[in-house]
């Protein structure tokens, strides 16, 4: 079966040594992405000149098309990812944020070949791990109990728990790393930006997406590592608690209709536990396997 080629679209500001790490690993993945479109909204430590020039090298190096698009401001992370859906070339589309990093190398030929098994297969994500030994389970999909509140699935959990070893449909997924089908965002639109900068933009594409007929997949398979929460939380002028208790709340709103008849975990499974994080200061660079 020939497999549809990808483009990757991925959101930076500041962070720099995430940002060097995250793409150069897309670079190192077999296959490649096809295309990468990177926006860049208002960094001041440097990310801007890397990507203008350092990363435009290794990838026109590396045979794969690259864009760069650079606001002057923080204009959130739903819009600039809006920005980076006009750009795109392929078919298919991953998100990645820029604390992410390739751990499997053919992780876009596992979650091209699961998304294309099937017509309504419409959106899948790896399982995403620490960058860190054990390498334990940061989020292996997302879940919503009844009530609206948040499960990240096998959070903390051994990256071999039998229970989040099983490709399977979930609720949701985070956008933090996911590959999905042109039609999607073309056929519903892209990320809501009332949700900027970030926070619940992407549980609100999934279960929109699934309310027209989609189906959201979770692959165990391909792991990616996540430097967690430093993308958002990381950033000194972006309220984080605040940002996330309000979309949180415009979330339940739009979409109680549907988790509160959907059999999600109980509220007492979604409580959320505060575990160790590493910077990359510490970790270096993790392995591709």
């Amino acid at each position: 079966m020939s497999l549809a080629p990808v483009s990757v679209v991925v959101v930076h500001y500041n962070k720099l040594p995430y940002s060097r790490l995250c793409l150069e690993s897309l670079l190192a993945s077999d296959p490649r992405p096809a295309q990468i479109v990177c926006i860049d909204n208002g960094s001041t430590d440097g990310t801007v000149e890397y990507l203008k020039t350092d990363f435009a090298r290794q990838a026109q190096g590396a045979g794969v098309a690259y864009e760069l698009i650079a606001n002057a401001t923080n204009v959130g992370a739903c819009t600039a990812r809006n920005q980076g859906l006009e750009r795109v070339q392929q078919p298919l589309i991953a998100f990645c944020d820029n604390d992410v990093a390739v751990r499997s190398r053919n992780w876009l030929a596992i979650l091209r070949t699961r998304l294309e098994a099937e017509d309504r297969n419409g959106i899948v994500g790896p399982k995403l791990v620490y960058p860190f030994e054990p390498y334990r389970i940061e989020c292996a999909g997302a879940a919503i109990s009844p009530t609206g509140r948040v499960q990240y699935r096998g959070r903390g959990r051994d990256r071999l728990d039998p229970a989040f070893c099983v490709p399977c449909e979930v609720q949701c997924l985070i956008s933090a790393c996911w590959l999905m089908k042109r039609e999607i965002p073309d056929t519903l639109g892209g990320l809501d930006e009332a949700f900027n900068p970030a926070q619940f933009e992407d549980f609100d594409l999934c279960y929109r997406a699934r309310e027209a007929g989609w189906k959201v997949l979770y692959e165990p398979a391909a792991e990616m590592y996540h430097f967690e929460n430093t993308t958002t939380s990381g950033s000194a002028d972006v309220k984080f608690r605040y940002i996330t208790i309000r979309n949180g709340l415009e979330f339940k709103k739009r979409w109680h209709h549907m988790f509160s008849r959907e059999n999600g975990p109980p509220d007492e499974e979604c409580r959320w536990e505060q575990l160790e994080t590493r910077p990359i200061e510490q970790t270096g660079v993790p392995p591709l396997i």
